[in-house]
This record gives structure tokens, sequence and C-alpha cells, in this order.
């Protein structure tokens, strides 16, 4: 069944692209078997612009198997000819840009300027990072470390590579994931979010056009109960890479291990912003407004948690909260646009709980409410700006995922940063001082897999992504994110044919 509901052309220029189905296998699209359908709903309207049929446990054995069987021709294909397939896969990508940008505005209520400014690029860029990285994928030096024998360490692939990716970035999650896997060698089934499938579509035929072969990435589009427990659990799938909440990061690990497979879990956070009495002022309320803001709060290294020493905290309040004040909520397309709506009204109103239960133990400055007039059918929510909150309350201990800061004071430096680690997660955080001394103890002691300093948000693809503690383990992006893809293999030899008779009369005597 295909709708290609009521998005313009103008808003939707890829939508001929999905007439075939949401199923993308052995390089083809094809309809879901599940018998149940899904609709892509345009969070700042509410309505529904594509609907597809569900992939079911067939659909995933099918994904598996084609890229069970991708796998040897494309794991013996030499680096340089995985890198000449991922440079053109790269120029494809550029070539739709804008397809690409205007698909994930319309299925995530992103500003059409952010997909088109980082979305987008970042998505190219992490792509020709990996076509160059392909070619340095070796092992370690040879060497001749006991007696006569020479040793060396092969990197090899591990084989088909199950993948789920969240909504809330569908188009570079789907590269993050994709990307360092195959260029590795390995094939993949990658499993979006039924929300948001269309940019992770666009990706694989992207990828078929530039001439990767049929069956090394495969896209499967159905619910986690059903399509994401089938795949992780899938007796062929030689690793599970996983990118969402803490939560079902924990279900995902349960099921995986029944297999022993290898893992790669990238989970939640709850991004402290630490603003020593030193800090520039107005860049850190900048740099809390936009880091707390981008993408509508729906992003795990988001600035959720601002720790400000007391000189500063007056002042860090009453500016944050008339910066926010400025931010421009409206239509995703639109120019002029901030920010969008967030991915669902259940999102929405599972924000504006924490928000409301927030008024009996803590004071909302701006914000903690919907827009009405004309965004009153979309997802849509103020930035919102909550002080005097207590360390162990509920908004500031639980990911919220949403455009909402919450401010606390410290005195000393040691409180800022134990403030700062007394959370279950450690994914990022950021630190703004103008003292270098202050700036790398707090590099050193927040636990986190990325911390920045007087800047929050940025990343780039020479460098990995990844946290501490219950935000996960492994890392994605830049060359360390082959660790998580490839196996080592140690490869020992005699170099005098004589060493295992030497051996044998060790270990047992003459003979």
């Amino acid at each position: 069944m295909h709708n290609p509901g009521t998005a313009t052309p103008e808003r939707f220029p890829a939508q001929e692209r999905f007439a075939d189905g949401a199923q993308f296998i052995a390089g083809r699209l094809t309809k879901g078997t599940s018998g149940r359908t899904h609709a892509v709903v345009d969070p700042a309207t509410g309505e529904e612009v594509y609907t597809y049929e569900l992939a079911g446990p067939d659909d995933v054995d099918a994904a598996v198997a084609a890229a069970r069987d991708a796998f040897p021709g494309w794991a013996s294909a030499t680096p340089g000819e995985r890198s000449e397939a991922l440079h053109r896969f790269a120029a494809v990508l550029a070539e739709r840009a804008e397809d690409f940008a205007r698909a994930e505005s319309l299925q995530c209520g992103k500003p059409l300027k952010l997909t088109r400014e980082f979305d987008v690029p970042g998505t190219i860029d992490n792509t020709a990072f990996f076509a160059g990285a392909a070619r340095h994928l070796q092992g370690q030096s040879a060497g001749e470390y006991s007696g006569d024998h020479t040793s060396y360490v092969r990197r090899e692939p591990i084989g088909v590579v199950g993948s789920i990716a969240p909504w809330n970035y569908p188009l570079q999650m789907a590269a993050w994931k994709i990307l360092p896997a195959i260029a590795a060698g390995n094939t993949i089934v990658l499993k979006p979010a039924e929300l948001t499938p269309l940019t992770s579509l666009l990706f694989a035929q992207a990828a078929t056009d530039a001439g990767i072969p049929d069956g090394v990435i495969n896209i499967v589009t159905g619910t986690g109960k059903e399509a994401g427990e089938r795949l992780v659990g899938h007796p062929d799938v030689a690793m599970t890479s996983f990118t969402g909440s803490t939560a079902v990061g924990k279900r995902v690990a349960e099921v995986a291990t029944a297999t022993v497979k290898r893992l790669h879990l990238e989970l939640g956070g709850k991004a402290p912003f630490v603003v020593f009495d030193d800090a520039d002022l107005e860049a850190a309320v900048n740099g809390a407004v936009a880091g707390s803001l981008i993408n509508t709060g729906q992003d795990c290294t988001a600035a959720t948690r601002a720790y400000v020493q007391r000189p500063l905290y007056e002042a860090f309040v009453e500016r944050t909260a008339a910066l926010m004040e400025t931010v421009r909520i409206g239509d995703p397309f639109a120019a002029g646009t901030d920010l969008g709506p967030l991915i669902s009204h259940v999102q929405r109103d599972r924000v504006a709980g924490f928000v409301d239960r927030a008024r009996a133990y803590a004071r909302v400055v701006t914000g903690g409410e919907a827009p009405q007039g004309d965004l009153r059918d979309g997802a849509y929510y103020r930035p919102t700006l909550v002080a005097d909150a207590a360390q162990d309350s509920e908004i500031v201990q639980s990911e919220i995922f949403g455009p909402v800061l919450v401010v606390l004071p410290f005195d000393a430096d040691e409180e800022g940063i134990r403030l700062a680690n007394d959370t279950p997660y450690g994914l990022a955080a950021s630190a703004w001082s103008s003292n270098v001394y202050r700036a790398n103890r707090a590099t050193r002691e927040i636990k986190a897999g990325c911390v920045w300093i007087n800047d929050h948000i940025p990343i780039i693809s020479e460098m990995p992504h990844g946290g501490y503690k219950a935000s996960g383990f492994g890392k994605d992006m830049s060359a360390y994110s082959f660790e998580e893809y490839t196996q080592v293999k140690h490869v020992m030899f005699d170099n005098t044919a004589v060493a295992a008779k030497d051996w044998h009369r060790t270990v047992f005597g003459d003979r």
C-alpha cells in the first residue's frame, strides 16, 4: 500500500522513490510482509505524508540472507576497491543533497536550514572520511616474538552486522552505522525507527546507484518488538550496533547475549554544561541556548544540566531566559525558523509532563507550554528554562529529550565537577572557563566520552563519539569505530619447518 500523503512535491521531492515500498533488500525496494501498515507523519502539521507496509520476520530473514550472500564478495574486495565505491557514494549523496535535506526536515520536523547546513553535509563528509579510511585497515607489524616464529595480526571484517538507529538523526545515524561497517568489509542490515525511515532508504538507494553491490546494505523498516528483536537475535548476524535509550539498550544486550554477538551500544545522555565564574558569560549563554535547543533538544549530547558558579548564576539565568524568548518557532521549511516541532505529540506530551511535575519543586523561568495559533496542530513546545531544582530531582536526573535546560548553582570547583558526574550517564559534557588549568581539570575529571571546552555540540568525522557509564560503550565515527567492526587474528608460522618437531619433543619427549 503506497499512500503519498499530503506532502507537496516542494516539501518532499523524492516521494516517488518510495512507491515500491519501505524495505530495501538485495538492492531493491519491496513491501513489508507483516500485514500491518505505518504512517510517516509530518510533526509540524500532524498530517500523514507516507504510509507503508511494516517489515515482518520474513523480511528480516530475507535481508539477513542477502547480506550473508553478499559478504564473501564484499569482504574480499581490496581496500582500494571499497574506497573507490565509497567515493562514488559521497558524490551521489552530494548530487542529491536537497532531496535528503527536505526528506529529513519533513519526517523529523527539523528546520530546513539545519538539515541543509548540518545533517546532510555532515553525512557527506562522513562518507568521504570512510572512503579514505577504508584504505588504512592495517594490522600490526610482523616480528619474531618467539624463537624462529614470525607473528603478525590480521584485521578482518566480522560478517553481517545488524544495526538499529533512532528517530532523532535518522540520516546521520544510518551513516554512522553503515559506513564504518562496510568500509571494513562487512555487510549490514539496518532497522531505522518506523517514524523516520525515509532518508535511510534514500541512503541505501544512493549507495546502490553509486555501484555498491546488492546486498551489502539492506534496510528493514518495522517495529522494535517484531523486526528489531528478530534482527538482534538472528543467528546469522555476527554483531549488533544500537543507538537509542538506555532502557531499550538493556533489552538489546539481553537478546544479543543469547547468541554471543559483538555488541556496540550508544545510549542516553544527560550532558552537563559547567560554567566557572571566570567564563565569558555572553559566550556561555549563547552556547547554552544553542546546545540545549539543537534539534529541539532531541539530541543525546544536548546541554541539559547547566551548573553555574554562584557569582554568575543569576545573570546566567536571566540572560539565557531572555535569549530563549527570541528563538523563532515555526514551520521547518520557513527561512526564519530556528526551532521546529518535537518528533510527535506523544514526545511533546512526555516533555511537558517533566516540566509540569517540576513546577512543584523548581522555578520555570520561561517556556513550559505548547504554542497555540497557527502552530497548535504540530508537536511544538516552547524553549524552556527551569531553575533551582534539587540535584536528585527527576528533571535533573532523567533524560527529557526536549527543549528544556535546567540550571543549578554551585560554589567550589570541586562541587561543580562532582555534580556534573552525578547522573548515571556519561556521553558528553562541556566546561566554560578562561583559565586553562580549570579547563584541563574539567577534561580530566568529568566522566564523559566527549568534553568540549567553551563550546557545546560540534562533532567531526575524524574524532570518536561514544559514552561512558549508562551511556553505553564503543565508538562511532573516526578510525576508532573500526575497532567495533573488525576482529583481529594472530597468525604465527614457523620459519625453520622443524620447530613443530622440537615442540613435540619438549612436551612428549623422544619417541
